[in-house]
């Protein structure tokens, strides 16, 4: 049985003191909750604040990136041994770090690599743009993006988040239909490659802009195992109402 998960991403949004007050108004209502591993990935500033505050809650811990080098003469980033003290999780290959950082298949794996060594979760993305969505590039795109990702990975915990690009921001959706055939055919591949018994224990989520009222149509599907939620996860009732219908679902099912 693989336990759902709601992984909020807070991008590039929230002061320390806005990252507390949300924190403190959800922390209550996520903890009601069981049956889901719930997720708050905030800015890397606030991630020494919210360890304190989410201190013996259930509500995990993640941070948006990392550089592969423990330490080093690399200005500006940060490196896993500095997250681990921090989190538990850490979001790795998002759609927007591939399109405006250009990070590579190559780059993304090294991130997972080294992720892993210091203890942490990734959370992977993968997904197509709408330009190869539009050529029917999807699987090959899909098969690409995790051509590097090794079998211990997923034996560790990795978590993967299939982003149609094509559907996030750009007044298109993809139906929970689409969605479920995409992921299976990641579980495929993976099954392929690893075999089925690491397929069907991989948690694999859904990324295209998740809202409290669109929830219900993914997490219904037999193959998503929860979502990577932007923007509805900055508010306290869009981000517990969609964790509240993943508990409720997952748990009649």
């Amino acid at each position: 049985m693989r336990i759902p998960m709601i992984a909020g991403n807070w991008k590039m949004n929230t002061t320390v003191a806005e990252a507390v007050a949300l924190i403190k108004e959800m922390r209550p209502g996520l903890d009601r909750i069981d049956n889901v591993d719930k997720v708050v990935c905030p800015p890397f500033v606030s991630l020494a604040a919210l360890k304190e505050l989410l201190a013996g809650s259930s509500v995990k811990l993640g941070a948006q990136n990392l550089y592969f080098e423990e330490k080093g003469a690399y200005t500006g980033e940060i490196s896993p041994l500095m997250l681990a003290e921090l989190c538990q999780m850490v979001i790795i290959g998002h759609s927007e770090r591939r399109q405006y950082f250009n990070e590579t298949v190559e780059l993304v794996d090294k991130k997972v690599q080294a992720a892993l060594k210091a203890g942490l979760k990734p959370i992977l993305c993968i997904g197509e743009t709408p330009r190869e969505n539009e050529a029917g590039k999807t699987e090959e795109v899909l098969t690409r993006q995790l051509s590097l990702t090794a079998k211990q990975a997923y034996h560790s915990g990795l978590v993967l988040a299939y982003e149609p690009i094509w559907a996030i921001g750009t007044g298109k959706a993809a139906t929970g239909g689409q969605a479920d055939q995409t992921i299976g055919f990641i579980r495929r591949h993976i099954a392929e490659q690893h075999g089925r018994e690491i397929a069907q224990s991989v948690r694999i989520l859904y990324g295209g802009s998740v809202t409290a009222d669109n929830i219900a149509e993914f997490i219904k599907q037999p193959e998503i195992d929860g979502a990577l939620v932007g923007g509805a996860s900055l508010k306290a009732s869009q981000f517990l109402g969609i964790v509240k219908q993943t508990s409720e679902i997952k748990r009649v099912k």
